[in-house]
């Protein structure tokens, strides 16, 4: 067996009048023959598995491995969805890069605190067992009142009188109209065609 590769994203700089290469591999069939709690079996898994020559593929590990995927899609969309992950459209590389890192340090802050929280759940979710972790998402329910159980290193702010603010008698001066882009700009010599 082999896979079929097309011309598009890591092949789309191959040569066009190149034959693409074969990807050799090995199709694994991982067929479950009971779950626990009596659940009845889903439909048998096939996997491609390609490795270099000569090397045995870790059925068990391959396996796992497959399952994991959900884990890993799990948590994109919880970043995505309520830690932020895509809400700022930043105009370049370095802004992106602290952003991603900001998202991932909450979700740091949520699996530390996962054992500190209270379980504030919706009543629409089951009541976990006892002693059992909560989840990034359940953990986040309860961190607001568990932020402010735990206070914060800063000192409480000092009073101060207020700034001077806008002189008297000065006004708001807006921006200047910038022209709207257009794709192209008219010559004298069109304006002379509509004439």
């Amino acid at each position: 067996m082999h896979q079929e590769l097309g011309r598009s994203g890591h092949w789309a700089g191959w040569p066009p009048d190149t034959e693409l290469p074969i990807v050799q591999g090995t199709v694994i069939r991982v067929s479950v023959e009971h779950l626990p709690g009596g659940r009845k079996p889903l439909k048998d898994i096939w996997l491609f598995h390609c490795a270099p020559p000569g090397a045995e593929p870790d059925l068990d590990l391959l396996w796992k491995a497959y399952l994991r995927r959900f884990d890993q899609e799990h948590f994109h969309r919880f970043a995505k969805v309520y830690l932020g992950l895509r809400a700022a459209h930043l105009a370049s590389a370095a802004a992106t890069d602290r952003w991603v890192q900001l998202a991932l340090a909450a979700y740091a802050q949520l699996r530390i605190a996962c054992t500190l929280a209270g379980d504030l759940r919706r009543p629409w979710h089951p009541k976990p067992e006892p002693g059992t972790v909560l989840s990034p998402y359940r953990t986040r329910l309860g961190f607001r009142r568990l932020r402010a159980r735990l206070g914060s290193p800063a000192q409480s702010p000092k009073f101060s009188r207020p700034g001077p603010g806008r002189p008297k008698g000065s006004k708001n001066r807006p921006k200047a109209p910038r022209p709207p882009h257009r794709k192209t700009t008219k010559t004298d010599a069109d304006y002379a065609r509509q004439a």
